[in-house]
């Protein structure tokens, strides 16, 4: 098995991370005062999450790897590029959106999920046949995040896609389910700041590879040679549009 011992050493560190912080947040999790109180403590984080650690949990809803991968790959795909990397504007707008005119209505009114305004407007079987493409959607997005995760693993060390994505499944599920929404928003905070310095440690590396060539080049002296840049046909328009409003 051949790997990059820097990077094993790397990727053991990370989880042992993850699961300590995972389980502190258990530990405050289960102090809580009464039943009630751990109940949502466990599902909403007793409504208490700071404004530093709400703001590294709500980006770290969207910033994962499944984002970064999947932003690189739009921009490296040839026919898509630039343009099509719609997801950190869609995304940084629906998170500005949601809390301009979402967030506070439904915390004031105690709601739990984004299906519970829904389901006291039009009833329990509106909000059981909305739920359904609820979980359809956390499905995939999930998929799409340990998918990302296993291509990353396997990069750094030859180990079987497969694996890989079970174990890192395995250890999320264990500390969600003891921790809840602590564990995850403060788990969220490390994954955060790993692939925030990950990425800046990456860059001098992809500057000094064969494979890249200088951007000042590419963008400005040879803009015909710059794929990378994209464009908007005019028959791409509304499709544009519709995966824009849909992010």
């Amino acid at each position: 098995m051949a790997f990059h011992v820097e990077g094993l050493v790397a990727i053991v560190v990370f989880y042992l991370a993850i699961l300590a912080v995972g389980i502190w947040a258990a530990w405050k999790t289960k102090n809580t005062g009464s039943e009630g109180d751990r109940s949502e403590a466990i599902i909403v984080g007793g409504r208490d999450i700071g404004l530093l650690v709400g703001g590294f949990t709500m980006t770290a809803t969207w910033v994962g790897g499944g984002y970064i991968n999947g932003t690189a790959e739009a921009v490296y795909v040839p026919g898509y590029g630039l343009a099509w990397a719609q997801a950190p504007i869609g995304y940084s707008l629906s998170l500005v959106l949601g809390g301009l005119f979402f967030a506070k209505p439904m915390r004031s009114k105690g709601y739990v999920t984004m299906l519970d305004p829904f389901q006291q407007l039009y009833g329990k079987r509106m909000g059981g046949l909305l739920f359904i493409p609820a979980l359809m959607g956390e499905m995939f997005w999930a998929a799409a995040i340990f998918s990302a995760l296993g291509a990353t693993i396997s990069v750094i060390i030859d180990i079987n896609v497969n694996i890989s994505v079970i174990i890192s499944a395995l250890i999320a599920t264990m500390y969600t389910l003891v921790g809840g929404l602590y564990s995850v928003a403060y788990t969220d905070v490390v994954q955060l700041f790993c692939i925030f310095l990950g990425l800046w440690i990456s860059v001098p590396f992809a500057m000094s590879h064969p494979a890249v060539t200088d951007i000042g080049l590419t963008a400005v002296h040879q803009v015909h040679q710059a794929p990378w840049l994209g464009s908007v046909n005019s028959l791409d328009v509304y499709t544009w549009l519709d995966n824009f409003l849909l992010l």
